[in-house]
């Protein structure tokens, strides 16, 4: 029955470091918010700008190349209802870049209760031979054993998994600002230029 527990234990704790590893990998900030597309975005002055854009978003994918073109491909709609439906998409990124944190979650609960089954396990063995006398000191000695292994393997696997899954959320929280805030920035310029210009054209006739 102890080789039960140890297999979990040591299975949750691969499935908790290959999360950890992958989400590590996957939410790195220049993979999600590439400078060069940061940077189109706060260069952006005029739909004029919308070609080189759309070429820089094509050059590094990412989740915030994602979200603009799918703006770019809106333009033609009023303000409201591109903002409102890049939002939606929006959900759907940070959906995205949040996969696999609910494992995280899920291993940092579970951890700690497989070690705490683990330890009362080894406790009924414990006891079961307390009064069997010295002829099995090897079985008592097993239970105490099974009990401390299994209650700081789990410890083990669930710290890490916890300051994975707060780093990590957290991160993916940051991400989400910085994408809302260029994409805002993006829209903000583009449909401020679209009515600059007929301003300027009116004042123009008017002289």
């Amino acid at each position: 029955m102890d080789i039960f527990f140890y297999t979990a234990l040591i299975l949750t704790s691969i499935v908790a470091v290959t999360v950890i590893i992958e989400r590590g990998i996957a939410l790195r900030w220049e993979k999600t918010i590439p400078s060069q597309v940061a940077e189109g975005v706060q260069n952006y002055q005029s739909a004029h700008d919308i070609g080189r854009l759309q070429a820089t978003c094509e050059q590094h994918p990412s989740a915030l190349s994602r979200l603009l073109l799918f703006a770019t491909e809106h333009l033609n709609w009023p303000k409201t209802e591109n903002v409102q439906l890049l939002e939606t998409r929006a959900r759907h990124e940070v959906s995205k870049l949040e996969r696999g944190l609910v494992v995280l979650e899920i291993i940092v609960g579970i951890a700690p209760l497989l070690g705490l089954v683990g330890t009362i396990y080894g406790l009924i063995v414990l006891f079961a031979s307390w009064h069997q006398g010295s002829a099995e000191t090897a079985k008592f000695a097993q239970g105490i054993s099974l009990a401390l292994r299994a209650t700081l393997m789990g410890l083990l696997i669930a710290i890490p998994a916890l300051i994975g899954w707060s780093y990590y959320s957290k991160k993916v929280e940051n991400l989400s600002v910085e994408m809302e805030s260029l994409c805002d920035e993006f829209l903000r310029k583009h449909y401020g230029s679209e009515e600059a210009e007929p301003s300027q054209v009116a004042s123009i006739k008017a002289r």
